[in-house]
């Protein structure tokens, strides 16, 4: 019997990162990655102008269907845009204003001239 070859394995590993950001920049980030997607944006959109809507009620005013929906509302959730509150079967969607004041403030430190908040 032949002995067996030794096998060299390579993993792909990314180096690690020496710091993630400050976390304003996180936050800014997060924020922004959320509304990185049309139909994000209108699902924001529409709770904004409604006030509050249940999952139904917004998959039958948008053109996509309710699993479609339903991951968006995840997204948008899990980033703080908006909060779900359980009312029986349904769960009811609201936007979170805090949210979008955040968003805004730090959106602004990214324009020329602006101080940092933190730095």
């Amino acid at each position: 019997m032949a002995p067996q070859e030794a096998r060299t394995i390579r993993l792909n590993v990314r180096p690690e990162r020496r710091r993630r950001g400050s976390r304003e920049d996180v936050d800014l980030a997060r924020l922004a990655k959320a509304l990185a997607h049309p139909a994000r944006v209108a699902i924001l959109r529409l709770l904004l102008t409604r006030g509050d809507c249940i999952c139904g009620d917004i998959v039958d005013r948008l053109p996509w269907a309710q699993a479609t929906v339903s991951q968006h509302l995840k997204v948008l959730k899990e980033a703080g845009w908006i909060q779900g509150e359980i009312d029986g079967p349904r769960v009811c969607y609201c936007a979170q204003p805090e949210a979008g004041r955040k968003f805004t403030a730090l959106l602004k430190e990214l324009t020329p001239g602006q101080e940092r908040s933190g730095a």
